[in-house]
């Protein structure tokens, strides 16, 4: 079983109970969640959850956000 495909439900389950309670406070354009996943798709397991955790750490009132891909 692909390791990744737990935390890509995780996330999911996130987008649907729990965002929409929160609203929209991603200052990111794809969302933080979005980006997460995206990240783990394409880089893996290692790099996609550190670039995710980086994206999470940025996303503060401090930053100015904006469009953002996985790279």
């Amino acid at each position: 079983m692909d390791i990744k495909l737990p935390i890509l439900f995780l996330i999911r389950l996130y987008k649907i109970f729990i965002s929409p309670l929160l609203g929209n406070r991603c200052r990111f354009y794809p969302s933080c969640s979005d980006y997460a996943a995206e990240a783990l798709r394409k880089k893996g397991l290692i790099k996609g959850s550190l670039m995710a955790v980086w994206r999470i750490l940025r996303c503060s009132p401090l930053s100015k956000g904006g469009y953002d891909p996985v790279k």
